[in-house]
Parts: C-alpha cells; sequence; structure tokens
C-alpha cells in the first residue's frame, strides 16, 4: 500500500499492465489465493515489475505460501480509524490553536503561507518514501492546521459561517463518497483510477498555468479560480476530484486488510485521507465564499 496523494502519487497493492492498479480481488481457493490474488505475494503482477519489488515478500511463516508476508501485526481497519484519528485530530487541534492565537493580519497570512509550504515539503518527503513515517505525517498535520486555521479566520471574517459550512459540506461529501463505494456504485478499476488520475493532473497543470496568469497580472480577476460562476464550476470539479480520490483510499485500505498489509500501512491510509478531505476542505470553503458573494 502506498499513499494516495492527488499530485504525487506512486503507490498501489497491485499492477495492471505496469499502472497501479485497484481492481483486484481476493481469489477463492486457500493458497492459491495467496499467490495469485496476493499482491504481496511473489506470483503476481506486481513482484514481477522489477522496479516495484515487494518489501514484504522476503517475510513469511513456517508453511505459509511463498512470498506471503507474516501473519502477525498486519493493517486493521482498527488501525486505520487510530491513526486517520490521529493525523486528523491533529490538523484540527493545529487550526484550532492558530485560529485562537493568530489575528487576522498580513503577518499572520504570511505565517500561514509558510506553514503551508512546510506541510508540502513533508508531504512530498513521505510520499517518495519507502516505509511510513509517523513523524513525518503528524508533522504535516500540525503544519496544515496551522494554514487551515489562519485561512478559515480569514474567511470566517468576511463571510461569517464560512468555515463551519465547509466542514460539514467535507464531512457530506466524505459520507456520501463512502455510501457510494460501500454501496458498489463506483467500481475502482485500474481504467477508472488511469482515467480520473489523467484528469486530476489536467486540472493541477490547468490551476499552475492560471496561478502564474494571475502573478503576472494576464488574469487579475484570478482567472479560473475567481469568485464568479466560472470559479464555483472550478470548485465543483476539484471537490468531485476530491471525490475520486477517496474511492482510491477507500479501495487502496480494503486491499490492504484483505491482503494482510504490515500494520504500519495504517500510517499511509491515514496520511491519504487527510491530504484529501483537506483537499475537499478548502475547495468547499471557497466554495461557500463565492456562493456568499452572489447573495
Amino acid at each position: 500500500m502506498r499513499s494516495s496523494n492527488p499530485v504525487f502519487s506512486r503507490r498501489g497493492f497491485s499492477r495492471d499492465n505496469g499502472y497501479a492498479g485497484f481492481n483486484t480481488a481476493p481469489q477463492a481457493g486457500g493458497a492459491a489465493a495467496g499467490t495469485q490474488g496476493n499482491p504481496y505475494a511473489q506470483g503476481n503482477p506486481y513482484a514481477q515489475n522489477p522496479y516495484a519489488q515487494n518489501p514484504y515478500a522476503q517475510q513469511t511463516q513456517p508453511g505459509a505460501p511463498p512470498g506471503a508476508p507474516v501473519s502477525t501485526g498486519r493493517m486493521t481497519m482498527d488501525e486505520v480509524v487510530t491513526r486517520s484519528a490521529m493525523t486528523l485530530g491533529t490538523v484540527t487541534v493545529a487550526a484550532v490553536l492558530a485560529w485562537a492565537v493568530l489575528p487576522v493580519t498580513s503577518t499572520s497570512f504570511g505565517l500561514a503561507i509558510g506553514s503551508g509550504l512546510i506541510a508540502f515539503v513533508l508531504a512530498m518527503v513521505q510520499s517518495f518514501k519507502r516505509t511510513p513515517s509517523p513523524a513525518l505525517i503528524l508533522g504535516y498535520a500540525a503544519f496544515e492546521g496551522v494554514f487551515l486555521g489562519v485561512v478559515s479566520k480569514m474567511y470566517n471574517a468576511q463571510w461569517s459561517g464560512a468555515p463551519l459550512q465547509a466542514v460539514v459540506g467535507t464531512l457530506a461529501v466524505f459520507g456520501a463518497t463512502l455510501l457510494v463505494y460501500k454501496a458498489g456504485w463506483i467500481r475502482v478499476t485500474s481504467r477508472y483510477a488511469r482515467i480520473g488520475t489523467a484528469i486530476a493532473i489536467a486540472f493541477v497543470l490547468a490551476m499552475a498555468v492560471n496561478m502564474l496568469l494571475v502573478v503576472f497580472g494576464v488574469a487579475p480577476d484570478g482567472g479560473l479560480r475567481s469568485m464568479g460562476p466560472l470559479g464555483a464550476i472550478v470548485g465543483v470539479i476539484a471537490i468531485l476530484l476530491g471525490a475520486f480520490f477517496l474511492t482510491l483510499d477507500f479501495k487502496q485500505i480494503e486491499d490492504g486488510i484483505t491482503y494482510g498489509a504490515p500494520r504500519e500501512e495504517a500510517w499511509l491510509a491515514a496520511f491519504g485521507l487527510t491530504v484529501h478531505l483537506v483537499w475537499i476542505y478548502l475547495e468547499m470553503l471557497r466554495l461557500v465564499a463565492i456562493f456568499s458573494s452572489s447573495d
């Protein structure tokens, strides 16, 4: 299992023609299932990729299928929930403290930008590490929380109640996405992941170009990120992309538990969920502000 960060994801449980796929399912048949459906076994396509060697393939138990992971210390749903609560709790505490301590000033905004950049760097470092680092993940959560606290307070100063509405909206998106996923209305396949990721990359590149246009004065009103109807449409697309990445998170967690991913992989699950919930919250906050401005 690897983190599914929307910008720099490179982790997955299985391989499909060289791409990190999400359409695998556990196979029936005892030991055969351990070698055919388990992406931590040596006989699966993931292990055949010379650039994606399974770091757990050497840790076997007596009598276990070749290449199977150890039977102890595996990731469970309780582990994922606990680690996610710790990570999101850190974001929340840091955001509340930043809201309470820092005034709405240009200095505070500069501090928020600095915290956001540090959080981004920590997230990048963790995403390119082969193993999860709780210190990096919690550090990311703390600095991201400071950023969110200051930004939320600034939005609240101009659009009273916007942060609370954004929190409710984020929880609604998370709940609806989980419901749709569990009901089987969305089938997370490698094709689904490829198309969604391609759209997400195009979106990020478009936002980067738009930011440059704004900085150089070509689009002084914000361009694609304006506070008008176009900005609202872009915000809705961004929220839908966040929901898309949540479905990849759900599939990765489900596969990790099914295939016996190591216990520490729960930290990566928590990291992915946190990154995408923050993404959705920020877009929801902006969307609430746009609709409030049009009243």
